[in-house]
């Protein structure tokens, strides 16, 4: 499995020191809030550009908003080399989707614990991952809902091209469900960001 190191429980007045700190690690996750389509307020753009000198790693944005479609030129040049959006988005999730993929980076889909994983069905063709979320989105340091893992094996027989990605709760533990239920790339954010060691918590999940 691959691990995303979750810059939303990193120190945020530490957070260049921070992402060298995870260079070891596969892909970078980035948490966008627009305090609307979830309740908490994160970080714009201008932060992915100000991050983008300090890591090689590929730059996985999530972004948690009403209307993602707006924002996806400002974040393609801030330096986002994947970005997923939410089925639940008042856009048009197909159109948006497909823009992403013109625009050079890697189209990606996500659902709240509450959406049904069938919804997805539609929009699989024109995805490059699926991001599974096992705490309701909007916060991080949430407990783990196991059930979602369910989302993983159907998945991964309905679209077994397609990279599926969790995020939420995640730590040794709960990795390791993941990982058996079919997960191709974990989220983590407080079980690294919030370790005494960083590196050593990183180099322990990427052993699983």
């Amino acid at each position: 499995m691959k691990i995303a190191p979750s810059v939303l429980a990193a120190d945020y007045l530490r957070l260049g020191e921070s992402v060298k700190a995870v260079e070891a690690a596969d892909m970078l996750h980035l948490d966008i809030m627009d305090g609307h389509f979830v309740p908490n307020i994160s970080f714009g753009p201008d932060i992915v550009r100000a991050l983008r000198p300090q890591s090689p790693l590929f730059f996985d944005v999530h972004l948690m908003l009403t209307h993602p479609r707006r924002y996806l030129e400002a974040f393609q040049r801030a330096g986002a080399d994947g970005i997923t959006v939410h089925a639940e988005c008042a856009d048009d999730v197909a159109a948006t989707l497909q823009e992403i993929r013109e625009m050079g980076m890697q189209p990606g889909i996500s659902l709240k614990p509450g959406t049904p994983v069938e919804s997805l069905l539609p929009f699989l063709p024109l995805c490059g991952m699926v991001l599974v979320m096992t705490v309701e989105p909007g916060f991080g340091g949430q407990r783990f809902m196991a059930e979602q893992t369910e989302k993983l094996r159907f998945l991964k027989c309905a679209a077994p091209g397609v990279l599926l990605e969790v995020d939420g709760g995640i730590n040794m533990e709960t990795a390791k469900i993941c990982r058996d239920a079919g997960a191709d790339i974990l989220v983590a954010g407080t079980s690294v960001f919030g370790a005494p060691d960083v590196s050593a918590a990183l180099r322990a999940l990427q052993a699983l």
